[in-house]
């Protein structure tokens, strides 16, 4: 009997590996025929992908051939992106690892175009700054509604302003329209606690990118889902909670909020006000500071920034913005800030507010732990490598 046991273990440990091996062997297999045989649809999937792989690396034709350590020139580069030619499976592999991304981001079906953008004050970035931005959202976004959709965890917009077409022409409609979105949301006249994880709540997807100082924000309705992309900075300079909380509020008045045909700068102002009421509630924000006021102490800005997240240079522009102080105290203070080097200084330390991003990783661990989808699908919609997201993964049963 235990021989027979034996012998069925053996038997079924060859089974096993023969299908291992089947598997392992139709993956490599598939990216050979698909990159040499299929029809226009796989050839102009594969060349988008080559597109935005490329732009989200932020380089050109010229500098992939040369960082490339096989004999590929910038003119065969170019027929595989206008699908006039196809890459082999080595040649892909090797694109694949000079541009850190999965091979298996090349062969994924759907794909996602970034609808019209609003970039937050600054609009002179280079247009393979813009080109980086609009690949990487794209390619986020598209990961992250394949990850809802695997798990059947959508999660609607909940927009307060849904049907409305009044148009916002003064601070008084801004105040309304801020009043209004902290009542829909219930968040009260509080400090809001956490405004990313709030937006991601209500069904904005927030997607945080390291691009140059001249960028800050934009956002998009992609369709009729919101996309709000911020920039984190670099490891030399990390944006502040205070900036994210704000520019992420003002973008989502770009989202919610309809402006006529104003021109740019009137409706940025428009926006950088709702952000502001958002943050600071006009009721709470005179109790704190009462109102007339011609002289204002750092220590009092500093406390309302420590309890509300918003920067002093926001608080004394939404004193000004509701006649809590002169145009003349405004000025005086601003260039008062100025001359003592404080403009871009900030009072608050990050822990003291909870502004990480964490719902597409939640969902992600959960669908990898619950059996929903394998490590390797994982790691394919974290653009990962299968071995460093294994890493990632501590199952406790």
């Amino acid at each position: 009997m235990v021989k027979k046991l034996h012998i069925l273990e053996i038997i079924l440990l060859n089974i096993y590996t023969s299908i291992f091996f089947f598997k392992r062997l139709t993956y490599y297999a598939n990216i050979v025929i698909l990159s040499t045989v299929g029809g226009t649809t796989m050839s102009n999937e594969l060349s988008e992908r080559l597109i935005s792989a490329r732009k989200m690396a932020g380089i050109s034709l010229q500098e992939l051939s040369e960082r490339l350590d096989i004999d590929i020139t910038k003119q065969a580069l170019n027929k595989y992106e206008h699908g006039l030619s196809r890459p082999n499976g080595e040649t892909l592999v090797k694109i694949a690892s000079v541009l850190g991304l999965p091979v298996d981001y090349f062969y994924r079906t759907k794909k996602i175009k970034l609808g019209p953008v609003e970039f937050r004050k600054y609009s002179h970035l280079k247009t393979s700054d813009i080109e980086k931005i609009k690949a990487e959202c794209s390619d986020y976004l598209e990961r992250y509604i394949e990850l809802e959709e695997l798990i059947n965890s959508k999660r609607p917009f909940n927009d307060p302003f849904k049907g409305s077409k009044q148009i916002i022409n003064s601070d008084i409609d801004v105040e309304k329209a801020a009043e209004k979105l902290r009542d829909a949301w219930q968040l009260g006249r509080d400090p809001i606690a956490g405004v990313l994880p709030l937006l991601e709540d209500h069904g904005v997807r927030i997607y945080e990118i390291s691009a140059p100082d001249s960028f800050s924000g934009m956002s998009a309705m992609v369709d009729g889902i919101p996309l709000i992309v911020l920039n984190k900075g670099n490891t030399d300079r990390l944006f502040s909670v205070q900036r994210k909380r704000f520019t992420a509020l003002h973008e989502l008045a770009h989202l919610l909020l309809h402006f006529g045909d104003k021109e740019e700068k009137e409706i940025e102002k428009l926006c950088h006000s709702f952000a502001g009421a958002v943050l600071l509630p006009k009721e709470r924000f005179i109790d704190w500071f009462g109102s007339n006021r011609n002289t204002i102490s750092l220590q009092e800005l500093q406390m309302i920034d420590e309890n509300y997240g918003i920067s002093v240079q926001a608080i004394i522009a939404r004193a000004h913005t509701l006649s809590l102080i002169s145009e003349q105290t405004h000025r005086d203070f601003n260039i008062w800030l100025s001359k003592n080097g404080k403009r871009k200084h900030e009072f608050v330390k990050d822990i003291c507010f909870n502004e990480k991003l964490s719902r597409f990783d939640r969902l992600l661990y959960k669908a990898v732990t619950e059996g929903i989808i394998t490590e390797s699908k994982g790691a394919s919609l974290a653009n990962r490598k299968l071995a460093s997201f294994r890493e990632e993964i501590i199952a406790i049963s």
